[in-house]
């Protein structure tokens, strides 16, 4: 069995022997105890084994934030499958190239959804020659008790070190926009899970609020990896209201909330909120530059301070501004991990001087896929390590009190509510058309915490912005469709 799994029968046992089991997980009106959610992820292995998963095969779960997602994940972890959660509305040619470099054993989806191997935005091809079939599904079930479907396929699983397998997939992109899967075997889960627990202080006591999808690493992380290992109680939901939000912040006495500079300013705005400071209640923002005033606000709406954060798929939780006293920066490394400023190809920087960022610690993951060819000696970003350090592609510096400052990337990623997007995909989805000359593609940050995608275009014919974006639409994902296009004089 893998490592989730165990940490669910260690819940089980410990709590037992305390005289009770406790909730386990809850959401909107459904409350399952730790005996409760063994018990359902023991019958849900046993169906899955039905079907014909077997150790060692890959499995996606195109699900949303659902109880279900939890349950299908700790018994593939019993089965010693991979867990691979996948966004539910990937599509398109992204979603081509993760099944063409994660070639998987089955994939789990919501009522009416498309064949993800068959999508028609393209016909995906395993194997590269010209006359390779469509890979179409070998049979499709239904999983008891649900609406969702799996369907399996004659797909072998990737070839990775076995010295490292992994347990656990997820998905972000690669320096040039591409998909990438970032590999997490049991030693980067439990590195994450032990960084969490000192670092945030979470016990076998604590409430555990996620609102950010288990897909992405900051739900992940700080949903799953803050609660399984150390026994807390994992509320899980959508996130889509703020005053629903607000309420269940104070009414189960949350002490950790992870989420976005956007969710923190609605949250700001909610009239009704009450003080958080008598619970002590850990509210972590990351992704995107928190502005001054959503901090403000929060601090003076809830009694306590948005926690700044540093992580990402490639290496967990690396930094926290634990004190809440310097909201421009991400803090200080956590607990288990170490941080430096150093050049391109690993040469240390001194303070205040801004350069790459590289991590080390026991979660930074080791493998990739799909795998890229090292050219020369250069380390890669987002993948190569030396020595253990991984170049992260972020650009920063440390001030005098070794606090960390983010000030770009070394790539044109960039975070778009939660989602990775490389400017340069939409740059050349806008340069396809005949009119344009060139495209230049930057990001905006609003005082609400939301990030907005602005192009200005060289026009080379009659250019008119709201037909570039309707084609932008048509080709692109709706995260990566710009806000607005500009035509330069």
């Amino acid at each position: 069995m893998s490592l989730l799994y165990e940490w669910l029968e260690n819940a089980v046992r410990n709590r037992s022997a305390s005289g009770g089991t406790g909730h386990a997980l809850i959401y909107h009106d459904t409350y399952l105890s730790w005996r409760g959610l063994l018990h359902r992820v023991e019958r849900r292995s046993h169906e899955l084994a039905a079907m014909g998963i077997r150790s060692g095969d890959w499995v996606g779960l195109m699900v949303g934030n659902d109880p279900e997602l939890v349950v299908l994940a700790l018994a593939l972890s019993k089965l010693e499958a991979v867990v691979t959660p996948i966004d539910p509305t990937t599509g398109g040619r992204d979603l081509d190239m993760i099944l063409e470099a994660v070639p998987l054993r089955a994939i789990v989806t919501r009522p009416n959804a498309i064949d993800p191997l068959a999508a028609p935005s393209g016909t995906l091809r395993i194997h590269h020659a010209p006359q390779a079939p469509r890979v179409k599904p070998e049979i499709k079930y239904r999983i008891s008790g649900t609406l969702l479907s799996c369907s399996l396929y004659s797909c072998a699983a990737p070839k990775v070190d076995a010295e490292s397998a992994p347990e656990v997939v997820l998905f972000t992109l690669d320096s040039g926009g591409d998909p990438k899967a970032v590999l997490r075997g049991r030693a980067q889960l439990q590195g994450i899970a032990d960084t969490l627990a000192a670092g945030f202080s979470v016990g076998i006591s604590s409430n555990v609020l996620c609102s950010a999808p288990l897909f992405d690493c900051q739900g992940f992380d700080f949903g799953l990896l803050a609660s399984l290992p150390n026994q807390a109680t994992l509320y899980l939901d959508d996130g889509t209201a703020a005053p629903r939000m607000a309420k269940l912040l104070f009414d189960y006495a949350i002490d950790l909330f992870a989420a976005t500079p956007r969710d923190f300013a609605a949250l700001s705005h909610v009239t009704n909120a009450k003080s958080l400071r008598q619970h002590g209640t850990r509210l972590v923002c990351s992704g995107v530059p928190l502005p001054a005033s959503v901090a403000r606000g929060c601090r003076e709406r809830f009694g306590v301070p948005v926690l700044r954060t540093y992580l990402s798929t490639e290496t967990g939780p690396a930094a926290a501004d634990l004190s809440g006293d310097a909201p421009d920066t991400v803090g200080m490394h956590l607990p288990g991990v170490e941080i430096r400023i150093a050049t391109s190809d690993g040469a240390p920087l001194g303070s205040g001087i801004s350069g790459p960022i590289w991590v080390r610690s026991q979660g930074v993951a080791t493998q990739f896929l799909p795998e890229i060819p090292v050219r020369g000696s250069q380390v890669a970003v987002g993948r190569g390590l030396l020595d253990g350090w991984l170049r992260t592609g972020d650009v920063g510096y440390f001030d005098h009190d070794r606090r960390l400052h983010l000030s770009h990337r070394e790539d044109d990623l960039v975070r778009v509510d939660r989602r990775a997007v490389a400017l340069g995909e939409i740059e050349s989805c806008l340069e396809g058309l005949s009119q344009v000359k060139a495209a230049q593609a930057h990001v905006e940050y609003d005082d609400a915490g939301s990030t907005h995608i602005v192009v200005r275009v060289t026009p080379g014919g009659r250019c008119q912005p709201d037909k570039m974006l309707d084609h932008c639409a048509k080709q692109l994902a709706p995260h990566k469709v710009p806000r607005r296009i500009e035509i330069a004089e």
